[in-house]
């Protein structure tokens, strides 16, 4: 998997909107002073009586349609509270900042971080003109991260994510490829043919899915970002990422849970690739941050013995008898 498709699978949304937003719609903002010289805002125009002139400035903002993990802001009193509402199904860290201020404080200061867990919202900061007598304004980013920095993976058994006679690796841990980053480290791309029936490593709960790219080559700019995938968060705040999948290849859908062995989407040749594989990787939040980590994986002989290609790491040591996973490794 290509750095730039690893970007995109981990950053899950970036919302940016100027003093405002309405999950997933094009909205207004509208800002005047009124008669006492204050600067308002509000989703609605003002009444005439409120305004000391004829002014009213028309804000305009959005989320993006696509947007998982999006910013809301709300009203109370003199006070602008910056939501982040999840709308994924495991947990997420966001961070907000500011891309521009003036005449504007935030509680806590800015850029703050966040949990935010599964299907739900946070208040991340109060924001209020530091003088209310002066004119002020804002813009507000809000990047996000699947996963709870307070989760440890634990030591966890892996099924191998497919039946197939044999095991080829083409690219392993610590790969010069793509496996050189924190977040695939430890990474394993399973050769195998387009459509051949994935299963869930491990069980958990599908938090995220794309399965409508259809297209793969070697050119970064137009591929590296793209593939279909699944994430599945697992019960000790771990995630597994199931990537390069078929165009319509995801068999399951976001909130669903699955069992260790289900079949859960179709094996593909999408995003930056040089042939089908399935890329598999468990990652975990180590605070705005996925970093990959060691796993043991077991096929019908015993556990998968995966070298590192990087130097400073060991393998994964298998138990006496195992079978390695090679170029042409029966099981």
């Amino acid at each position: 998997m290509n750095p730039a498709l690893r970007t995109s699978l981990l950053c899950l949304a970036a919302a940016t909107l100027l003093a405002g937003a309405v999950p997933g719609e094009a909205a207004r903002l509208y800002r005047w002073k009124d008669k006492h010289g204050y600067t308002q805002y509000g989703d609605k125009p003002p009444e005439a009586g409120e305004l000391v002139d004829a002014s009213v400035d028309v804000l305009r903002f959005h989320n993006a349609p696509s947007a998982q993990v999006r910013l809301r802001l709300e009203r109370s009193g003199l006070r602008y509270q910056a939501w982040a509402d999840n709308l994924l199904h495991g947990p997420v860290e966001v961070r907000l900042g500011f891309k521009r201020n003036s005449n504007v404080a935030a509680q806590p200061a800015l850029p703050a971080t966040a949990v935010v867990p599964a299907r739900s919202s946070v208040l991340v900061a109060s924001i209020s003109m530091r003088d209310p007598l002066r004119g002020g304004d804002f813009e507000l980013a809000l990047d996000s991260l699947p996963g709870d920095p307070a989760a440890h993976g634990q030591d966890y058994e892996y099924r191998l994510p497919f039946e197939y006679g044999r095991v080829r690796v083409d690219q392993g841990p610590g790969g010069g490829f793509s496996h050189n980053d924190a977040q695939n480290l430890y990474a394993i791309d399973f050769a195998v043919p387009v459509g051949t029936p994935i299963l869930a490593a491990r069980e958990g709960m599908v938090m995220q899915v794309e399965s409508d790219f259809d297209k793969a080559g070697l050119n970064r700019e137009r591929f590296g970002g793209r593939a279909n995938f699944i994430r599945i968060v697992h019960g000790d705040g771990s995630m597994a990422v199931y990537a390069h999948l078929k165009p319509e290849g995801v068999q399951v859908r976001e909130g669903q849970y699955v069992r260790k062995g289900q079949r859960i989407g179709l094996s593909g040749n999408t995003g930056f690739s040089t042939a089908p594989h399935l890329h598999f990787v468990v990652q975990v939040n180590r605070g705005m941050a996925l970093e990959s980590i060691p796993f043991r994986m077991f096929g019908p002989l015993g556990q998968l013995q995966f070298p590192s290609q990087h130097a400073g790491s060991g393998p994964i040591d298998p138990p006496a008898g195992a079978a390695p996973a090679d170029r042409a490794n029966p099981l």
